[in-house]
């Protein structure tokens, strides 16, 4: 199993000096301060000891309250996890419907943790491509082409990362039938659904039938700054959440009560932090989808996210020569399409989740560098 792809140049790039880096999908952004200062006020209080393993009560009941109100989900707080990020809750998912030798549809570009993850539960990854001039969606044709008698998981993640291309409600429908009908199961990550740019995210789960057919994951880190808090959720069917508690409970126990208490502050007056960190990742989405396409590298245009997904095609260099050759020439890291799929040949994923003052001088260095391969002085 490779390292991951991401951190490799991330890592490079935190060993030399001067080098910046767009690599990490991590927001800028401080946890606004009344988050912050509801984890200060757990400590003080002695809220310290371990919390019931699928997580504190109010704070399921909140995260309840929070979709319906932001998604038009409805769940109740049995049917609710608190995870340790939604990474995990991807993993305890996956481990707890997967029997060995089930099939997992992975539409690509796509995070670097779903494959790994299926395959150490014992199943086996089938990636799915996805096209630039599809906007990256997943389309009917895509999942009938992949389907056998083994298919047992879909794994959709919209808005996506590395692509920043979304699904709505009419590219959902249409796919739909064709989960119902050869009755697979869907493991839906949502942890960009704040940051939709373009109209509203529509989730899988919301539509006619599919509530009982979906794990809906999401957490805290994106849509509040909250990386490091280490908090997400997965929500789905009460037995299944039941089945994926007893794993979570072996191999976890709960996730971090400091971080549960913070969390329930996020979610009952948080709605005001998301919008203005939104609205500045929106600015900032406008200016280096236009960098990128002023220096010739085009760029679909995201929707959701944080990233962008330039083609480098033009450049005759490979997705992972280009990053290499840039972290060395200008000191600049960003990651490979590859990273994320065998179909990121000849894309980079870049994030905007940095201050503008990063992105325009990481569209300096990518200009500079791009000076030298037109003359020559880079093969």
């Amino acid at each position: 199993m490779p390292p991951s792809g991401i951190r490799k140049f991330f890592d490079a790039a935190n060993n030399m000096e001067g080098a910046i880096s767009l690599g990490v999908g991590e927001p800028d952004f401080m946890t606004p301060w009344h988050i912050r200062d509801a984890g200060i006020y757990a400590l003080e209080r002695g809220k310290t000891h371990y919390t019931a393993n699928a997580g504190l009560k109010e704070l399921r009941e909140e995260i309840c309250l929070y979709l319906k109100r932001r998604f038009k989900l409805d769940y109740t707080q049995s049917e609710v996890l608190v995870t340790v990020g939604g990474s995990e809750a991807v993993d305890i998912a996956l481990r707890s419907l997967i029997n060995r030798g089930d099939e997992v549809l992975i539409p690509e570009p796509s995070f670097v943790c779903y494959k790994p993850c299926a395959e150490m539960a014992g199943g086996v990854a089938v990636p799915i491509a996805t096209k630039a001039e599809n906007g990256f969606k997943l389309t009917k044709d895509d999942i009938l082409s992949h389907i056998t008698d083994k298919t047992k998981i879909l794994i959709l993640s919209y808005p996506n990362n590395p692509t920043g291309a979304i699904m709505t409600k009419e590219d959902l429908e249409k796919i739909v039938p064709v989960i119902k009908e050869h009755n697979i199961m869907v493991i839906s990550d949502e942890i960009y659904a704040e940051l939709t740019y373009e109209g509203h995210h529509t989730s899988i789960a919301s539509l006619d039938g599919m509530k009982d057919r979906c794990i809906v994951i999401n957490g805290f880190s994106k849509a509040y700054a909250m990386t490091g808090w280490r908090l997400g959720y997965a929500c789905g069917n009460e037995k299944i959440i039941k089945i994926m508690t007893k794993v979570h409970q072996y191999a976890i126990m709960c996730a971090p009560t400091t971080s549960q208490f913070a969390a329930i502050e996020a979610l009952k007056n948080g709605d005001k932090s998301i919008e203005t960190m939104a609205h500045e990742y929106n600015y900032r989405r406008k200016v280096i989808v236009d960098g990128f396409n002023k220096l010739g590298l085009t760029c679909f245009n995201p929707q959701g996210a944080f990233y962008i997904f330039p083609c480098i095609k033009s450049t005759g260099m490979s997705s992972d020569e280009f990053c290499k050759k840039l972290l060395e020439e200008e000191k600049l890291a960003i990651v490979p399409g590859t990273a994320f799929g065998e179909c990121g040949e000849g894309f980079l994923r870049v994030s905007y989740a940095y201050s503008i003052e990063q992105i325009n001088e990481a569209l300096i260095r990518v200009e500079r560098f791009l000076e030298k391969i037109k003359k020559g002085d880079i093969k």
